[in-house]
């Protein structure tokens, strides 16, 4: 919950993100390694919370050939595995990774499992989406996406019906490359 104060005249938000980007937050990778978001520094990213046993699942395939497409470019897909739509991603980050790797090749980083809702939201995903967010509201299923800048910025959101090799998103990551 957050809660407004004021000091001296000043008002101040307790409990809000005050983050300019996402770089000044950090994940567990799928193997268990922390890491700095700020490790892609000066790339486009596309944000995506994933499943494997969604009907949306076979977007992982068109995620990668974004990856591959456009990564000599200064762009990754960044996967975060989340559990919380319909108990869909509910394997190990082993089961998780072997599972990417055996059925769609999957090359592109992907992190621990995560909430991307609720009281348990990772930090990253209240920044995304929390009430003081450039595109807030809960997230609403599996393979919802987020377009950040090359500066960290957050530049779009995409509903997870919007397939990731779709023309406004191909188109919105082209123009944020040509921006970097």
């Amino acid at each position: 919950m957050r809660n407004a104060i004021s000091v001296f005249g000043l008002s101040l938000l307790i409990g809000c993100s005050t983050s300019k980007n996402i770089y000044e937050f950090s994940a567990t990778t799928i193997d268990g390694e922390e890491k700095s978001l700020s490790d892609y520094k000066g790339q486009v990213l596309l944000v995506v919370n994933l499943a494997s046993e969604c009907g949306l699942t076979p977007q992982y395939a068109e995620l990668q050939k974004l990856h591959e497409s456009f990564s000599s470019e200064g762009f990754a897909v960044v996967g975060f595995p989340c559990n919380q739509f319909g108990g869909q991603e509910p394997g190990s980050d082993e089961d998780i990774k072997s599972f990417c790797s055996v059925n769609y090749g999957v090359t592109f980083p992907l992190f621990s499992k995560i909430e991307v809702n609720g009281d348990s939201r990772h930090d990253l995903y209240d920044y995304l989406a929390g009430s003081g967010a450039a595109f807030p509201g809960d997230i609403s299923w599996n393979f919802e996406k987020f377009l950040i800048s090359s500066s960290g910025e957050v530049l779009n959101r995409f509903e997870p019906g919007t397939e990731p090799d779709q023309q406004e998103v191909v188109s919105a990551i082209e123009t944020a490359l040509s921006e970097k």
